[in-house]
């Protein structure tokens, strides 16, 4: 049973299908994993040989979640990506999840949280993104449509994002996008993660190859986002910032960032699917739980945190995950396979906001803890337990309810319930329909919140 409502400790990557994750606050300590976009979870570092010639990669079996060693083919020395990990993660088929991280030199886990204290640190801004200049006007006019504009737009918004691992400095490398004329980059969390643990040197490479040294202002593991700092990148120009709520399933769309280390890639596509429930990471450690646009836009490891744009040129979502065939684990299935996901831009808002006020993000909890390990019947998700003196317990949850809608959508499961209460914010009141024995009612659960 796992701590309701904070980043569990690692568990086993072979862990039970059926593990209880959280979606309520702090316990005394416990076995688990949370639930993402809220939360995915990690596995921890893993050795693995020299790259060979040829980019190859295995990913985990579902179930349930695990990392293999990603190989990556020779780059040019200043994008070297001599590594490659991607973590496993649950989803709905008999899909596997993998974490989008490129590494050169080592394998990329991402690691526990450290809260930073400093909170007026380099990069912080008291009014949040109201106190810096970000950009939303689309670039392109609407009966554009070209690809080749986009690309000529957004590149020199999309940096590569270079990270200490393991003490090796290069270790780790992603992708990102300005975000505003103040100097600040939005990656994911997963590939600055040690870095920003072991306060290590972390790097932003533009376009043209210039290096900024660069600071992390905030980060959500729960969120798979981070807001690094460089003094030296105001210069660079921010990408406009569109909303994915406007999208349209197969409306095109272009993927931008740094794949295997080959920094300026565009790859383009369409919306595959929106408000797709999926949860990245494996049990080990941390877990992202994302409403996911998902493209079939080519994405590969070391395009995470990269921008994923529409066809005005507007960043809609933040690349973070890839699906993967399953199987044993060491199939020859490897990379991209058309089914990629991006969290929504409109967390990337919420979430960079609270970061850069008080350099920590936020996350919502009901205190309950729910079923979160091998899909079941789609009939919604089944309480197992209700903490005390939290909002669910208030609201008069019992463990054995059955959640079957929030806001009137329907829950089939545990994920779909924890990425449901995460796309709200705390102190908002929801309505969740829920069946006790063959009985059908409405409670109301107003939301708390956990750092995370």
């Amino acid at each position: 049973m796992n701590d309701a409502g904070q980043t569990p400790p690692p568990n086993d990557s072979r862990a039970d299908d059926d593990a209880t994750q959280p979606i309520g606050p702090a316990q005394p300590h416990g076995s688990g994993q949370p639930a993402g976009p809220g939360g995915p979870s990690w596995v921890p570092p893993t050795h693995q040989p020299p790259a060979g010639p040829v980019p190859t990669a295995s990913w985990p079996p579902f179930p349930p979640p695990g990392t293999q060693p990603l190989p990556v083919a020779p780059v040019p020395p200043r994008h070297a990506a001599d590594r490659g990990r991607v973590s496993g993660w649950v989803w709905p088929s008999v899909a596997a999840l993998a974490l989008v991280l490129g590494l050169a030199g080592g394998v990329v886990g991402s690691v526990a949280y450290d809260e930073l204290n400093d909170h007026d640190g380099p990069g912080s801004v008291s009014e949040g993104l109201a106190g810096v200049d970000v950009v939303e006007t689309p670039p392109l006019p609407a009966d554009d449509g070209s690809i080749a504009a986009v690309a000529q737009e957004l590149l020199p918004s999309t940096v590569q994002i270079s990270a200490e691992f393991e003490g090796q400095a290069n270790g780790a490398t992603g992708s990102g996008f300005v975000l505003d004329r103040q100097g600040h980059v939005v990656t994911n969390n997963h590939v600055v993660a040690d870095a920003a643990k072991e306060d290590g040197p972390i790097a932003i490479v533009d376009q043209d190859g210039n290096r900024y040294e660069a600071t992390v202002v905030g980060r959500s593991p729960v969120y798979d986002l981070a807001v690094l700092y460089s003094e030296e990148a105001k210069e660079l120009a921010p990408a406009a910032l569109g909303a994915s709520r406007s999208l349209r399933v197969g409306e095109g769309v272009v993927a931008i960032g740094s794949p295997l280390g080959l920094s300026s890639t565009v790859t383009a596509g369409i919306v595959s699917a929106l408000q797709r429930p999926v949860s990245t990471g494996d049990a080990a450690s941390e877990s992202s739980y994302i409403n996911a646009v998902q493209t079939d836009a080519a994405i590969n490891p070391g395009n995470s945190g990269g921008p994923l744009v529409n066809l005005r040129g507007q960043v809609v979502g933040v690349n973070s995950a890839i699906a993967t065939t399953g199987g044993s684990g060491f199939g020859t299935e490897s990379g991209n396979i058309g089914v990629g996901f991006a969290i929504p831009v409109e967390q990337v808002r919420i979430t960079a906001d609270q970061i850069l006020k008080s350099g920590e993000a936020r996350y919502p909890v009901i205190g309950a803890q729910v079923q979160t390990g091998q899909r079941g019947s789609g009939a919604g998700a089944e309480i197992d337990e209700v903490n005390d003196g939290t909002p669910a317990e208030e609201s008069g949850l019992r463990k054995g309810d059955v959640i079957v809608a929030v806001e009137g959508s329907r829950v089939t499961d545990g994920i779909a319930l924890i990425v449901a209460i995460r796309s709200h914010q705390p102190g908002e009141t929801l309505e969740f329909t829920i069946r006790r024995g063959d009985d059908e009612e409405t409670v109301e659960v107003t939301l708390d919140s956990e750092v995370g």
